[in-house]
């Protein structure tokens, strides 16, 4: 967690964050507003990203501009309480985050504000961003298939289906059904295929299931590469940056596992998003839809496709060797809201399956 010099310092846990609300708002005379004042040559960005990537693109956007760029680092749910917490007092203008689930959840519970951007409409395909124009993805992530070379053919892992199949009984490695990764791309199977069906493949992936569901997306891909399952499910980038990595244990791990983009004769890989919008009290709201739009520009683009292995968001945006490398490949177009709008009903799916 960072923080860049001169703004306010990061939280270690939501309960900071609301005393720290309560002993501004006793400082504040009756009847005032608690409003943070405006500052013309800054924005303020509370992130729940932390790669270095956006700090180059940061750095372009303060370049083109003459706007400074002052972020607040910290996870999802610590900003989500820390914004609920300061209120109208809140200093944030831009909101970043992983996952179209976390900005459903950030809009749900009115954080956000519209953005009214013709910059941004034309240039985001209309699934990938809020249709009450709340929030924009600005980078993409498919979800892949990781097998293991030589113990399974990738033909037979072609599906997310073929992940629930006998044929992988007790050779499956997944994370927890509460990752928001987990829980989004079963909303897109509920709005796709219905609940039943969606019930239907989660009970045969956790009868699949080598292990508990445990560890993040490394762990997976280190477990197959191991020997402890032969399968899993990741997000593409991280067998990129594995096989790039200056640990020789992790270069030969992703040495010893494949990827498959599922679902090409299908409706395709399931991807999401990392996106943003503007706080709903942001102080300096013209910068913060600068700073969106700038995200948008080939320069970001191209830096979160170079340095960070992220899929760009705009057509024909300069991507590196490592993701043309992959290929082209089918994309699911299912509208990334219903992640959101499904993820309570993708929870309980899991529950019932028994899938923890």
């Amino acid at each position: 967690m960072s923080v860049r010099p001169g703004f306010l310092a990061p939280i270690a846990a939501p309960l900071t964050a609301v005393l720290a609300a309560f002993a501004l708002a006793a400082c504040q005379p009756a009847g005032t507003s608690a409003t943070a004042p405006a500052d013309a040559g800054v924005v303020n960005v509370y992130s729940a990203r932390h790669y270095d990537a956006d700090a180059e693109v940061f750095k372009a956007f303060t370049k083109a501009t003459g706007i400074r760029v002052q972020t607040i680092e910290a996870q999802g749910d610590q900003l989500i309480e820390r914004l609920k917490a300061e209120a109208d007092a809140s200093p944030a203008d831009v909101i970043l985050t992983v996952d179209a689930g976390n900005l459903w959840r950030l809009k749900d519970q009115g954080l956000l504000k519209p953005v009214r951007s013709s910059v941004l409409d034309a240039a985001i395909p209309a699934n990938l961003r809020d249709p009450d124009s709340q929030w924009y993805g600005f980078s993409k992530r498919a979800r892949v298939i990781v097998y293991a070379k030589g113990r399974i053919d990738p033909a037979s892992v072609a599906t997310y289906d073929s992940l629930a199949a006998p044929q992988l009984k007790g050779r499956v490695c997944m994370r927890t059904s509460t990752s928001v990764y987990n829980l989004s791309l079963m909303a897109a199977r509920i709005e796709r295929y219905g609940a039943g069906a969606a019930l239907t493949w989660a009970k045969g992936v956790t009868a699949n299931f080598a292990r508990d569901p445990q560890g993040n997306d490394i762990e997976q891909i280190k477990a197959v590469a191991a020997g402890l399952c032969d399968a899993t499910l990741v997000n593409h980038y991280y067998l990129i940056r594995m096989q790039a990595s200056a640990d020789p244990a992790e270069r030969a791990a992703a040495e010893r596992v494949g990827l498959v983009f599922p679902d090409q004769a299908g409706p395709g890989a399931h991807v999401n998003v990392s996106g943003a919008g503007v706080a709903k009290y942001a102080p300096n709201e013209a910068n913060a839809v600068k700073l969106l739009e700038f995200l948008v520009s080939a320069q970001a683009q191209g830096d979160f496709a170079k340095l960070n292995e992220e899929f760009p968001v705009v057509a024909n945006a300069e991507v590196g060797p490592e993701l043309k490398a992959l290929g082209a490949f089918k994309e699911d177009d299912t509208p990334l809201a219903v992640y959101g709008e499904r993820q309570a009903e993708a929870q309980k799916l899991y529950d019932e399956a028994g899938w923890r």
